[in-house]
């Protein structure tokens, strides 16, 4: 079984698939071959662009690719010497995304800020684009029109199509390596943020995933149709459930699922929407309570100045020692008590 320095999985830019612990790794490993093992549905572009750079910069990692692989994920290797990707591997690249949530009720002053902002993000999001596709014809040995065309499309690709287009040096067949698992849960959390579902077979999973999913298709505003490829998430417009439409995520106890849909009324709704709030305030009871501690320190702190100041108006203890005499005077225990008060007082201006 191989042996592998990296394995990133996960989120991009999450705890397990992390730019500066990816870093670490390739400064311990200075001069060296570094192999790295990718099973990624993506995740933060700017991570992804942090850790092509770093192994460009090593000179000698070996990237592998097992499971399905996409966005980001696939960003994160354009550093590497050396790709290889699992027979049974899946490998996609899409036109990046921006999160989007706004609610529906809009004055027009509102809505003209609102057309600046989407106007600036789709600005921004073409100049990553244009920068992620041109990472992919230098890998390809293509042009970055031909990369964008395949980004807009947004199609998995298997092993084979991945290799014909250049993204992947060589295929294996190790039988070390894990075929791609996809479930309801992950199917839906695809769909939702516009990623196509690749034509893989669906795991079964437990009853809280399959609630997870039905939840996920309640909330999709309009007819249901299938997703297109890179859409951003839909907008939600549930102004009577604000905590609700924030989280889209439900205790089992307080819904029914009916033929593998989601129905709920507005009493339930409104329990759900209740137990959030309930949580809403909780968090605003211990943040009342951490300022409450701070007001109290910070009375302490008064306390002490107060007693310094009185301490300073008392007359001085008379002394035989000349005041200019050229040489240092010795410390008494006052003034060394003042000297960690101030030190403390400083510290404390620091926080």
């Amino acid at each position: 079984m191989k042996n592998y320095h990296l394995h990133l999985r996960g989120f991009v830019g999450g705890y397990d698939f992390d730019s500066r612990h990816v870093q670490n790794v390739l400064d311990a490993n200075k001069g060296k071959r570094v192999d790295v093992l990718i099973d990624s549905l993506g995740g933060s572009v700017a991570t992804a662009l942090t850790i092509a750079s770093a192994f460009r910069n090593h000179g000698d990692v070996h990237v592998h690719f097992v499971g399905m692989n996409a966005s980001a994920a696939t960003i994160a290797s354009m550093g590497a010497k050396e790709i290889t990707m699992d027979s049974s591997a899946m490998y996609l690249v899409h036109k990046c995304s921006a999160e989007f949530f706004q609610w529906a009720s809009l004055n027009a002053d509102q809505l003209e800020e609102q057309i600046k902002d989407l106007s600036q993000m789709k600005s921004d999001l073409e100049k990553i684009d244009a920068n992620v596709s041109t990472l992919y014809a230098k890998r390809c040995g293509k042009k970055a029109e031909e990369l964008l065309k395949l980004m807009k499309v947004g199609g998995w690709l298997n092993a084979e199509e991945a290799k014909s287009w250049g993204f992947v040096d060589e295929i294996t067949d190790d039988d070390e390596d894990e075929a791609p698992v996809l479930t309801d849960a992950v199917a839906s959390a695809m769909a939702a943020v516009g990623m196509p579902i690749p034509n893989v077979p669906v795991q079964a999973s437990s009853q809280f995933q399959k609630l997870i999913a039905a939840i996920t298709e309640f909330f999709k505003s309009g007819k249901r149709q299938e997703p297109e490829a890179n859409q951003p998430k839909p907008v939600i417009t549930m102004k009577k459930f604000p905590l609700l439409a924030a989280v889209l995520l439900m205790a089992e106890a307080a819904i029914e699922l009916k033929d593998g849909k989601f129905e709920a009324n507005e009493e339930q709704l409104g329990q759900i929407e209740a137990a959030l709030k309930a949580a809403a305030d909780e968090k605003t009871q211990l943040t009342a309570s951490h300022e409450q501690a701070i007001q109290a320190k910070d009375q302490e702190i008064q306390t002490l100045k107060a007693k310094i100041e009185e301490l300073n108006k008392q007359p001085g203890d008379s002394t035989t020692h000349p005041i200019n005499d050229g040489k240092a005077q010795e410390a008494t225990p006052m003034d060394d008590f003042v000297a960690r008060v101030n030190a403390a007082q400083k510290l404390y201006d620091l926080a």
